[in-house]
């Protein structure tokens, strides 16, 4: 079923934003990554794509007739016909190449044998989540990593401060007190990561565990802003960095240096210099780490000056 929302590019933006993933078994997956690299740069659409044995995973951009053609192309494949998308506008390209690449994991848990497919937990509407959340019950996860929930998260949810997906289930086996609350309620950007992580958690003897359906994404579109439980912005994995309710686009920056979102606070700090540091990525840089990007960056602003884009921005 396609739960994507129509919108006008005249009001919204730009370009269209698709993120997409779809678990199916996928042997053929080496030998679909030439022509899918080529519908795209034919198409014009740029962002990445990751395929695996297990499915297909990624966020791309284009004109709403690329994208179009684009997911009619996936669709039409026999392992993706399910294929669901979410879609969101840009007002500028927020990819600058287009990538697709062969993964052992369509998004990386580490732990063998995990098959969504096989067993997941029970979904859960962006309508029905708040009464869900609400349930003294319920403990609510955070399956995102510690940039992402930084500078967003749903009201009394737990953040279990990792740095990558990889460290989420030794989290969950060092923290027995998960157990004391008969239901478990999971969320992530889209809904990728829950899938693996309820997985993961049915597997590890959890009963009633529940997840977002379609992800903060979905519930930040669905769900109107003075209902929500959702505080703060949604990190993003594009140059927008950021949205908000009804999926605007949000005021935070890249650092490109280490890759964090940033407030208008951070740009105060006397460790921020765009491109080269910021108060999060400082202390971890050497001066010669830091003239590398200071390199990087006058490059950067030469090519702005010739009306190019640089690649390494």
């Amino acid at each position: 079923m396609d739960t994507s929302t129509t919108f006008s590019p005249e009001t919204e933006g730009t370009f269209c934003v698709a993120a997409l993933y779809h678990f199916a078994a996928f042997p053929r997956f080496e030998s679909f990554r030439a022509p899918l690299q080529d519908l795209c740069n034919e198409n014009g659409i740029k962002g990445t794509l990751l395929i695996a044995h297990e499915g297909i995973n990624g966020t791309v951009a284009g004109t709403d007739a690329a994208i179009a053609r684009l997911l009619a192309f996936l669709r039409a494949q026999p392992e993706f016909s399910g294929l669901e998308h979410k879609e969101s506008r840009a007002s500028k390209m927020p990819f600058l190449r287009m990538k697709v690449r062969l993964k052992k994991e369509i998004v990386t848990m580490g732990v063998e044998d995990i098959d969504p497919n096989k067993v997941v937990g029970t979904y859960v509407s962006p309508q029905d989540w708040n009464a869900l959340i609400s349930d003294p019950d319920t403990l609510v996860i955070d399956t995102r990593n510690d940039y992402e929930t930084a500078i967003g998260i749903f009201r009394g949810a737990v953040d279990p401060n990792t740095r990558t997906f990889r460290e989420f289930p030794e989290w969950v086996r060092q923290n027995p007190g998960l157990h004391n609350k008969p239901k478990i309620a999971m969320y992530c950007t889209g809904g990728i990561r829950c899938e693996k992580a309820t997985a993961f958690m049915k597997e590890q003897g959890f009963d009633e565990v529940y997840h977002l359906k379609g992800g903060i994404l979905k519930y930040l579109e669905e769900v109107p802003e003075e209902e929500s439980l959702w505080e703060g912005a949604c990190f993003v994995f594009d140059e927008r960095v950021s949205v908000t309710h009804g999926l605007k686009e949000g005021e935070h920056i890249l650092c490109h240096a280490c890759r964090e979102p940033l407030e208008r606070k951070d740009l105060q700090s006397r460790h921020f210099e765009e491109g080269v540091s910021c108060p999060h990525c400082y202390e971890r840089r050497s001066d010669a780490d830091r003239q590398r990007y200071r390199d990087r960056q006058q490059q950067i602003e030469l090519a702005k000056k010739r009306g190019q884009r640089h690649l390494g921005s």
